[in-house]
């Protein structure tokens, strides 16, 4: 019987955002920056992946955490790479510190709650602050050569065996990996070409099935290689070629000094600040997934969109706590060693932060949609000098419970509590598309904006 990775979808959740708690599930749109190979007649898929991009001057690090599902004997990953890596430029990561990654930058939701405006001195609206491998032989590098494909290195990291190949065409690398007992999705040869012409090397790992046994683990464990290149980007176009429609991708990008956005593409950022409905409260994901797929759609998918902009150093409100400095190196973030690790505190306008210091480090997360046609090219970045905090957040403001005749002050306040309450019905729909009227129902509005009796909806 053959052994299955188990599948895990990406998630959303109020506070923390991990690849261990659905709020959506499956996933209906997926991505990954190499495309699988699978064996003869394998169906294989890509589900949620992440990836992680540390960057400094030329030197990138590149962390790949992706949700395969089929037979590990089937399995094996190609990858575009600008050079030939070594067996030292290939670690193997920790899952651990993506679902850390996913907590701490992931989209939120935060609630308040409002006083007793019987003890204001001043109307509740304006005391409110706005919310804002291979196995390879002699023969079989003959047989390499034959059909231009150059078998530039072999080593095993961990439970993967890995090959680094070139082609001088991608008819040859195609047949090399057909040959080898890989079928190749349809289209390969065409999306291969464009790598070939830029003299990139094409990373190939595959699972041995004895080292997995041994590690004890039902999953496989992230890959990182680390490299140079004066090029900041990201392959996606192999991804699509087993792709079952659009696909979605979250990428964490590690950097010294700002934020990262595209240049090929347009960086857009999400709505935030925006108070909601308390009913989201429970439906947080839902509602995020519905808000994200009206962004997409409103920018006809052709923009990248930043979820989170901070600095590892503190965060406000926290979801999960920053990465240590001890997991940042893990994640290879290679220049916190030595007194460069310690900025000026000036250098940032930041609050107090923790006995360790200002953290060198900003994370900009930045989530796409994509299908062929809308992304034709492969992912351009660009870090910028942007140190502007930012996090898509959402607001729900709980009313207070008491009565309007507890004081004068009272009822001014639900006077305006009701149009409050039709506002943020309105923010709703605006953000997801919803229908309003529904929202409105939902929300337990009466057409005023008032709330609707208790047993106007017992026999719906």
């Amino acid at each position: 019987m053959k052994t299955r990775v188990p599948r895990y979808a990406l998630i959303l959740s109020a506070m923390v955002l991990g690849m261990a708690a659905c709020l959506w599930s499956p996933c209906d749109a997926s991505a990954f920056c190499g495309f699988y190979v699978g064996g003869a007649g394998a169906s294989l898929y890509n589900h949620a992946s992440q990836v992680a991009m540390v960057r400094n001057g030329d030197r990138t690090v590149i962390s790949l955490m992706n949700d395969y599902e089929g037979p590990l004997d089937e399995f094996a990953l190609v990858v575009p790479v600008p050079v030939v890596l070594q067996k030292g430029q290939v670690h193997l990561g920790d899952r651990e510190i993506f679902k850390k990654l996913d907590a701490y930058s992931t989209p939120r939701l935060v609630e308040y709650f409002d006083p007793d405006p019987c003890e204001l001195l001043r109307p509740m609206a304006e005391a409110r602050a706005a919310a804002p491998m291979l196995s390879m032989n002699a023969a079989g590098a003959d047989s390499a050569r034959s059909l231009g494909v150059k078998i530039e290195a072999t080593f095993a990291v961990g439970e993967y065996d890995i090959v680094i190949l070139s082609a001088k065409e991608s008819t040859g690398l195609e047949t090399w990996l057909t040959q080898n007992g890989y079928q190749i999705p349809y289209g390969a040869r065409r999306a291969l070409e464009p790598y070939l012409r830029q003299n990139l090397k094409f990373f190939v790992a595959k699972v041995n099935l004895k080292e997995q046994k041994r590690t004890g683990l039902s999953y496989l464990r992230p890959l990182q290689f680390a490299f140079e290149s004066p090029k900041f980007m990201l392959p996606i176009r192999l991804g699509m070629i087993n792709a079952q429609g659009p696909q979605d991708l979250v990428m964490y990008l590690l950097t010294r000094d700002g934020r990262v956005e595209t240049t090929n593409y347009r960086t857009v950022k999400m709505p935030t600040g925006v108070e909601i409905p308390e009913y989201v409260r429970e439906e947080f994901g839902d509602f995020y997934k519905a808000s994200f797929a009206h962004q997409v759609s409103v920018n006809d998918m052709r923009a990248v969109f930043t979820e989170y902009v901070w600095s590892m150093g503190w965060c406000d409100p926290c979801a999960a706590p920053p990465l240590s400095q001890d997991e940042l190196r893990h994640l290879g973030v290679f220049w916190l060693d030595g007194p460069q690790s310690q900025l000026p505190l000036q250098r940032y306008n930041y609050p107090p932060l923790p006995p360790s210091g200002p953290m060198p480090v900003m994370l900009t997360r930045l989530h796409v949609r994509y299908s062929a046609d809308t992304f034709p090219e492969d992912l351009m970045f660009q870090e910028t000098q942007d140190q502007e905090n930012f996090q898509a957040r959402y607001v729900v403001q709980h009313p207070w419970k008491g009565s309007p005749e507890a004081c004068p002050q009272a009822r001014s306040y639900f006077g305006q509590l009701a149009s409050r309450r039709m506002r943020d019905a309105q923010n709703l729909a605006d953000l997801t598309g919803w229908n309003l009227d529904d929202v409105i129902k939902k929300a337990g509005l009466a057409s005023g904006g008032r709330p609707s009796p208790w047993w106007s909806s017992i026999w719906d």
